[in-house]
């Protein structure tokens, strides 16, 4: 009965400090107790709509913290706020001058409590509060806000804001300095012994003697991150027969567009000779993802209305989905060809990997292509979920991570965020949008990451000839992979040539802005001076247009010259086995030049490429280009082109030509058509007895 009866005002007692603080005294499952300098702390409370104008008001001051789940920023914020609640929780109140021990606890001493608020679940109340980002820490006293902490601070900043409130509030309670712990600290700094000393006690007493207090678990456990609340990723293990799953539009939904699960899936018709061929591939492609990644296959023939909302608009079509995101894949469909596409697909669905500058150096080694997104503490939950929708378009071509590492800031000299660049074997190309609209856009920026997630000098394959080919100039080497020496002297030297060009059309550039804008000033400067208004309106309305698609743009590429010697024997007329070449291709014109200007062939050089670039770059070219097909297939082709770039002006010529013709025909048709004419043997008096007759008074002239 007395045992009962102390357990109970022990209850009390513990229920009435952990009020005092603010904890939550709920037994929660994905709530636990943590524990510092050997102490139980109970876990922070939870303010919600219903409950924070009550709960503020409660205590005479309140910690609060405003965050999001998904946010990075509170990710790494949480573990400083939670040490400092658990930091201040364990504290001992200050002592009177005649006991040597603490009258009450901390929080009942100075009636201060620690909360926070997830501002995705109650957005409104976020905003009704005034925050506009993520994390910030405010410190209320009698419900009115006394000062607000912006971003994730260290946890001697957040310290002395609430330090210099108690001080006002009890002048000379406060210590001059306080040692603090390091965020995700189980004790104070230099108190391991008195940490450990309430366990090996509790350990060594009788359980006849034990406080009920005292039979808590003395484990000591690193505090919880309160903030690290994203979804959890799904534990099915996928495809765990290792088979190529049939789906049906039911099937479809509920294992692949009702889950975050990733699927790779094949969308065919038996009768389909191409997927008749790829059918073996697929099977294997299952066998190797078992455990790994969910293949599947729809049967067209009979879930017609499936492939029409999925706009399946041939056979094959591979998707790959993930959610409500999907991707087609337009790779080759060999087995090595998809494994390779599969393996990329599970790396990019691990999400936006954040990096620092040794992470980021260390990647650098394995991807020739990564962009790269910076962020600091202002970056909004907008923009990460722009971000999020990005890296499934990817697969297949770049790495994208984040970051908000000062070095890298450094390194790529970034001044404004979020920003975002693509590093291509070191060589920075940024995006230069820079409005929110613009960052947030996912098409603008897909369609920029497309333009440039080819390496510096990529390889030329049959799934990304188009891509390089067409619309450019490519200076192409034809090398061999089989001698290595060769061949990796040959692509450090394209790449040098490569690097050395670009350098030089980036100073072109400038200088040619730098020329726009001379030229606008000087009208500025006219205008002003004539005191013409007009003029000067006219003057400043000019928009220096710096748009390069007038500049036909140079690409760098190399191609395995023995794998793809037939090719390029048929197409440029060189064989591989008479040494390493360069030609430069110009497709959309069926062109290309394999000769400097002095007549020699080009090969993999610096000089030879770089002084030949400049020569047939001209408008006419210097050097005379030789064609990829015949001539008489060069006629039909040129016709063909002057259609599809002047649609118009052909409209027009084949419409003159068509009248011409017609006239032509016409008069043609006339000549030959029978009419009256006069002979040349009928005497003249015969012609006008037969032609007017007598007179009507009957003389005769």
């Amino acid at each position: 009965m007395r045992l009962a009866s102390f357990a109970l005002f022990l209850s009390a007692a513990a229920l009435g400090t952990a009020q005092a603080i603010g904890a939550d005294t709920s037994e929660s499952p994905d709530q636990e107790n943590t524990y510092f300098n050997g102490k139980r702390v109970p876990p922070l409370l939870d303010l919600t709509s219903d409950s924070f104008d009550k709960e503020v008001k409660l205590s005479k001051y309140m910690v609060v913290k405003y965050y999001s789940p998904y946010c990075p920023h509170c990710t790494e914020f949480a573990p400083t706020y939670q040490t400092l609640y658990e930091y201040y929780y364990t504290l001992k109140a200050p002592t009177d001058s005649e006991s040597t021990t603490p009258t009450t606890s901390f929080e009942k001493y100075y009636d201060i409590r620690f909360a926070e608020v997830n501002c995705i679940a109650y957005g409104d109340m976020c905003a009704k509060h005034d925050v506009v980002a993520w994390p910030q820490t405010t410190l209320y006293k009698d419900g009115e806000v006394v000062e607000t902490i912006q971003g994730g601070k260290s946890i001697s900043a957040l310290s002395k804001m609430i330090e210099t409130a108690l001080e006002k509030e009890k002048p000379g309670t406060r210590p001059k300095e306080l040692v603090l712990p390091e965020p995700g600290a189980t004790a104070v700094p230099g108190s391991s012994s008195e940490t450990l000393e309430p366990a090996k006690e509790a350990a060594e007493k009788p359980l006849k003697d034990t406080k009920i207090d005292e039979l808590a678990p003395t484990k000591i456990t690193p505090p919880q991150k309160a903030d690290d609340t994203k979804p959890a990723k799904p534990t099915v293990t996928p495809n765990k027969e290792g088979i190529s799953i049939p789906l049906t539009a039911d099937s479809f939904q509920s294992l692949v567009t009702m889950t975050q699960e990733p699927w790779f899936i094949k969308f065919y018709a038996p009768w389909c000779h191409h997927c008749q061929a790829m059918a073996s591939n697929w099977q294997q492609l299952a066998k190797e993802m078992k455990g790994k990644l969910n293949i599947g296959e729809v049967n067209c023939d009979a879930e017609s209305r499936l492939c029409k909302d999925v706009r399946v608009r041939g056979y094959p079509t591979i998707l790959f989905f993930r959610g409500g995101e999907r991707v087609e894949y337009d790779g080759l469909r060999g087995l090595g060809d998809f494994i390779h596409y599969t393996e990329k697909a599970l790396d990019i669905c691990e999400g936006v990997l954040d990096v620092n500058a040794e992470s980021f150096s260390a990647l650098e080694q394995k991807e020739d292509v990564i962009f790269v997104y910076f962020y600091d503490h202002a970056t909004t939950m907008e923009d990460f979920m722009a971000l999020e929708r990005l890296p499934l378009s990817l697969i297949g071509h770049a790495k994208l991570v984040k970051t908000n590492d000062p070095e890298l800031y450094k390194r790529f000299k970034i001044s404004t965020w979020p920003r975002l660049l693509v590093s291509r074997e070191g060589r920075p190309t940024y995006y230069t949008p820079l409005t929110p609209r613009e960052m947030r856009d996912t098409h603008l920026v897909l369609n920029w990451m497309k333009s440039v997630w080819l390496p510096i000098v990529p390889e030329l394959t049959a799934s990304n000839a188009r891509e390089i080919m067409d619309g450019k100039i490519v200076v192409l080497g034809i090398l061999n992979r089989e001698d290595q020496e060769s061949f990796i002297s040959a692509k450090r030297e394209m790449k040098m040539a490569a690097n050395e060009w670009m350098d030089k059309q980036i100073q072109l550039f400038q200088l040619e802005r730098q020329n726009l804008r001379d030229a606008k000033q000087l009208r500025l400067e006219e205008a002003e001076d004539r005191g013409d208004q007009r003029a000067l309106r006219a003057a400043k309305s000019i928009r220096i247009n710096m748009d390069k698609s007038d500049h036909k743009e140079i690409a760098f590429a190399w191609v395995d010259g023995v794998f793809w010697q037939r090719w390029i024997r048929t197409t440029y007329g060189i064989d591989i086995k008479d040494g390493e070449r360069v030609v430069i291709n110009d497709e959309d014109n069926r062109r290309y030049w394999d000769i400097t200007i002095t007549g020699n062939y080009i090969v993999p050089s610096r000089v030879s490429i770089l002084e030949t670039i400049s020569k047939v770059t001209t408008s006419p070219p210097v050097i005379k280009p030789k064609l990829t097909i015949s001539s008489f297939e060069k006629i039909f082709f040129d016709i063909r082109v002057t259609f599809v770039e002047h649609p118009y002006l052909s409209f027009g010529c084949i419409a003159g030509l068509g009248l011409g013709c017609a006239s032509w025909f016409r008069g043609r048709i006339r000549r030959n058509r029978g009419h009256f004419r006069l002979e040349d043997n009928l005497p003249i008096k015969e012609i006008k007895e037969g032609l007017l007759g007598n007179t009507a008074n009957g003389k005769k002239d």
